[in-house]
């Protein structure tokens, strides 16, 4: 006989849940390809490929996987000193981790610009040194690890908390140094959730449009970024044009995603099995 679960109605949750996620997800991520399929393969081919196409998928990329990345390290440094440390406004700097998630996207684009346009106040001390962010590939890097960095932060916070403080002491009286404990008993311990967290912030930074916009001068080639480009072809009503380079937007972060999902289920599986 089939184990039953002790909360029943498994059939009828499953088939909730299948068709909150098929409104909600599945049938406007089919209406994308659905929608292209009104171009020819030559003309979809020769959309996708455009020059300024190729190059916005590549700043666009570049970007979010760079913002990732740095979001990942010192979010990580923040949420340890949130977690371990105590001092005067840490509850005060906890709440602001979560200000992007509150802040409308084209207010955080704006006030990152007049900070670092070149009569900005951070930006006309970088000028003189030749650092230019506003309008460059700097600034977008910029707004993305601004909108990024909660989700690296929320992710990393609980399971600093649960871990146990017994476990780096005994590493330590074991006669590891400082950067061997953290490198060997408690970092291996949170590559799940920075792994996590870096999959959020990555996804959240591909498909950013309001910060970026702004601060990126959407200069062709240069600065210019996938999404604004599929809001232009929108409104030029080349809808099929629009939906195809959503498309291979699509598909791209789906199987970037995918092999982060393998890599983080790979290590779940050998820290489980290491256990």
């Amino acid at each position: 006989m089939s184990k039953r679960s002790i909360i029943p109605g498994f059939r009828l949750s499953l088939g909730l849940s299948m068709f909150y996620l098929s409104i909600l997800v599945f049938i406007p991520l089919s209406v994308v390809f659905i929608k292209s399929f009104e171009l020819s393969a030559v003309e979809f081919w020769q959309t996708v490929t455009n020059p300024r196409v190729l190059a916005s998928y590549r700043v666009s990329f570049m970007t979010a996987l760079g913002a990732a990345l740095i979001n990942t390290v010192f979010g990580l440094i923040v949420a340890w000193v949130l977690v371990r440390y105590q001092f005067p406004g840490k509850k005060l700097i906890d709440a602001l981790v979560d200000i992007p998630f509150a802040l409308p996207t084209a207010v955080a684009g704006i006030a990152l610009t007049a900070l670092y346009a070149k009569n900005g106040w951070i930006g006309s001390f970088l000028e003189p040194l030749g650092i230019k962010v506003a309008y460059s590939p700097l600034g977008i890097v910029i707004a993305l690890t601004f909108i990024g960095i909660p989700f690296v932060v929320r992710t990393v916070q609980p399971v600093i908390e649960d871990m146990e403080k017994e476990m780096e002491e005994a590493a330590v009286m074991l006669g590891a140094y400082r950067l061997r404990t953290f490198f060997q008993v408690i970092l291996p311990t949170l590559y799940p959730a920075l792994l996590t967290g870096f999959t959020l912030a990555f996804a959240r930074g591909i498909g950013e449009y309001g910060s970026v916009v702004f601060i990126s001068g959407n200069m062709p080639l240069v600065t210019e970024i996938s999404p604004l480009l599929i809001m232009t072809k929108l409104e030029q009503y080349d809808y099929a044009g629009a939906t195809a380079i959503a498309a291979v937007m699509l598909i791209v972060s789906f199987l970037l995603l995918l092999l982060i999902n393998l890599l983080q289920w790979r290590m779940n599986r050998r820290m489980t099995a290491n256990s």
